[in-house]
């Protein structure tokens, strides 16, 4: 008899303790995040989607699968035609470190080209379908003159300057020779980081690079044949992949990060300036770019 209040108060705890467990899991779904408890090894997987304009969001992604020990290996998966030098850059340096403790493998979708190349080449293994549009590894900035339109219809423009190169990239003046040569040094130089960046994550000679490097895109096959992805293969073939270098034997969890909601203001502005960069193919933004300008 004096066994059943024991027996009864367990039963108790127990149903506590699951009720609020439930309670958990039920509210971070109506909160459109996922709980994520660390029971068996999992694979987990960051989209990169669309046109490169922020590392924040992705960042953030990185750091936690970096930090939890539950995840053993992380798949980048990439669909994006870069964006960004800045954002793009950022992200390189966060996949480099995830690298460095984990095994990360990139997935490619439809396009992984110029920053969205870029931020592969830390990653472990490549994979890429047989056709995915990789490569343009180059750099662009481009700049639309307006000065005649503003001569035809009586327009002028009045500028104060601490410089003679202040206003360089200035849509109402011509482009000087000067201001040329400045322009395509700075772009010289990033493209060179760049060239280096392949060349020491692919592991291949920076002159072997330099000859791929002509901002030219290449298919997925053309790829693998040149070095530039490890193998040929989809999203699942690479979550196979990372769970073997992972040295996960059975068939890994696959879990992604948390759905989270942005104010709507926020989320308003961000796909608002998302979308018409988008359209634009990011033409009429300044800046320099990790960028394929060819997907429609």
């Amino acid at each position: 008899m004096k066994k059943r209040p024991l027996i009864l108060g367990l039963a108790v705890l127990c149903g506590v303790f699951l009720f609020f467990w439930l309670l958990v899991y039920v509210t971070a779904g109506m909160m459109g995040k996922t709980t994520s408890f660390p029971i068996g090894e999992k694979v987990g997987v960051i989209e990169v989607t669309g046109v490169i304009a922020s590392s924040k969001l992705i960042n953030e992604r990185i750091i936690r699968y970096k930090e939890d020990a539950s995840v053993k290996a992380v798949v980048l998966r990439v669909d994006s035609p870069g964006g960004g030098v800045g954002p793009s850059q950022e992200i390189y340096e966060e996949v480099s470190k995830l690298a460095a403790v984990k095994p990360v493998v990139v997935s490619m979708g439809s396009v992984a080209a110029s920053g969205g190349y870029y931020i592969a080449v830390p990653a472990g293994k490549i994979l890429a379908n047989p056709g995915t549009i990789t490569g343009s590894i180059g750099v662009i900035m481009e700049f639309t003159n307006i000065s005649e339109l503003l001569d035809k219809i009586g327009l002028s423009n009045q500028v104060v300057k601490s410089g003679r190169h202040k206003d360089i990239g200035s849509p109402i003046r011509p482009m000087t020779e000067a201001d040329r040569q400045i322009l395509q040094s700075m772009i010289d130089d990033v493209h060179l980081q760049f060239i280096t960046a392949v060349a020491e994550g692919r592991q291949l000679d920076l002159d072997e690079v330099r000859q791929l490097a002509d901002g030219r895109i290449y298919s997925g096959r053309q790829a693998l044949e040149v070095g530039l992805v490890d193998q040929l293969g989809n999203l699942q073939d690479a979550i196979a992949v990372a769970g073997k270098m992972a040295g996960i034997t059975e068939p890994p969890r696959v879990v992604y990060p948390p759905r989270e909601k942005a104010p709507f203001l926020e989320y308003f502005v961000e796909e608002t300036i998302s979308q018409v960069r988008q359209e634009l193919h990011g033409q009429s933004a300044g800046g320099l770019k990790f960028l394929w300008s060819g997907i429609e």
